[in-house]
């Protein structure tokens, strides 16, 4: 099949067309085994990086097809990181989107040399990232955490978590492209029973399935984003793995909150898919038992279009599904996100990356951690190769999603996936334990 034939239904057809930065070379390929989100790609430079666009199993240089075909906007394709094309603004992304879907669908001849198969090419992180935010806005998944840790707690949620989307600033140089191994951290920890804290890795390792926002419009220091300007500064989503080692966070988390075990890594998807390819996806949020201050009411008469976004996501460890978390189920949406990001006059920078935390259902088949699935240790869940608790060095840990689309057909998001490898120890450490799953 021509590879501009995409097959009927397929997820990354020309109504997707998801953004990405690739390379061509040798070092091709990962550890994610699909070859379509590959490894970070160190054997290239950034001036051998071009912007491609994902069609089928392909990915089309979009730098070049816009040269050949003349368009206004080949000077923003045609550079090695999606920032600039982020920075042109909502007019200027549905232009670009508009003139891709012609070029697919309608002069298909003249950038048919211009398509390379997926598992040719290297992909890289897509853009440059500028701060990275990460928030805490499941219900469900704030309601688990408090009955692990506050089991004889009168109300499982902190009192402030149904009037605000909490977050916590991260660590931006260390959000790697899908593909990447995550080594596995080290650093002191301390169980409730010990006389003292130890040093060594980690040995509660867990994953957090999560979406991304990223941000292309900046905003001045000393404004605001209000709820109905999330579009007009949000260029797309991604899947996004925040990975956390839940025994060094549990001893440095008081009372600042997360520090080196949560930023050491956290994994990002080579694709981002624009907003105006998930229109089909807008749903309402779930009803608020709360009522809210107005910058973060977001009630059908004080919005344009819903908040929630309908996101199937599953997550697999060494290829076996281990829970599918429901994205429409998050209390907060990325708007009230953004403008709790801002609302004390924070600036926005072209690259920012916010997440959307956890994303966790009702059921127990639908929490996004391991600290959930596995209730902090006490319940391991069954892979073919024996049970765990926590990672292990080795596992391969996969997330993968897709929307309602047009007429019926599937918009598929780039999957983010990581493998474990253990880590160095410093010089002179003791106590580092052994590496277990419990």
């Amino acid at each position: 099949m021509p590879p501009l034939d995409v097959p009927e239904g397929d997820p990354f057809g020309p109504h997707n067309l998801p953004y990405g930065v690739f390379s061509l070379g040798s070092d091709a390929g990962s550890d994610s085994g699909s070859g379509t989100d590959s490894g970070s790609g160190t054997g290239s430079g950034p001036a051998d990086r071009r912007i491609g666009v994902r069609l089928g199993d392909h990915v089309l240089d979009a730098g070049a097809a816009a040269t050949a075909l003349g368009s206004p906007y080949a000077a923003l394709l045609t550079r090695p990181t999606l920032n600039p094309l982020l920075a042109a603004g909502r007019t200027a992304w549905s232009d670009v989107r508009r003139a891709l879907t012609a070029w697919v669908t309608v002069h298909r001849d003249t950038v048919a040399p211009f398509l390379y198969p997926l598992s040719s090419v290297t992909l890289h992180l897509p853009f440059e990232v500028a701060d990275y935010v990460d928030f805490y806005s499941s219900e469900h998944h704030a309601r688990n955490v408090g009955q692990i840790f506050r089991p004889d707690a009168e109300d499982s949620l902190t009192p402030n978590w149904k009037h605000l989307p909490i977050g916590y600033h991260g660590r931006s140089g260390t959000v790697v492209v899908s593909g990447t191994d995550v080594v596995r951290p080290s650093g002191q920890r301390k169980a409730p029973t010990d006389p003292a804290p130890v040093f060594g890795p980690s040995v509660r390792l867990d994953i957090e399935a999560e979406v991304g926002f990223v941000i292309g419009v900046p905003s001045p220091q000393g404004t605001s984003v209000p709820l109905t300007d999330f579009r007009d500064h949000v260029f797309g989503l991604c899947l996004l793995n925040d990975w956390s080692a839940r025994d060094i966070q549990a001893w440095e988390y008081v009372p600042l909150g997360p520090f080196l075990g949560k930023s050491f890594a956290t994994s990002v998807s080579a694709w981002i898919t624009p907003l105006d390819a998930l229109d089909e996806a807008r749903v309402a949020p779930p009803e608020r038992t709360h009522p809210l201050l107005p910058y973060l009411d977001d009630s059908a008469d004080a919005m344009d279009e819903p908040g929630g976004y309908d996101l199937r996501i599953s997550i697999s460890v060494n290829g076996h599904t281990v829970s599918e978390p429901p994205f429409s189920s998050m209390y907060w949406t990325a708007a009230q996100q953004l403008a709790q990001m801002t609302v004390n006059g924070a600036s926005l920078r072209t690259g920012d990356l916010y997440g959307s935390g956890t994303v966790s259902g009702p059921s127990p088949d639908q929490r996004g951690s391991l600290l959930e699935l596995t209730w902090n240790g006490r319940e391991p869940f069954e892979l073919p190769d024996g049970k765990r608790s926590f990672l292990e060095d080795g596992d391969l840990v996969t997330l993968t999603a897709w929307a309602p689309g047009p007429n019926g057909v599937r918009v598929g998001l780039g999957e983010v996936s990581g493998r474990i490898v253990s880590g160095p120890i410093a010089s002179g450490q003791v106590g580092s334990g052994p590496i277990v799953s419990g």
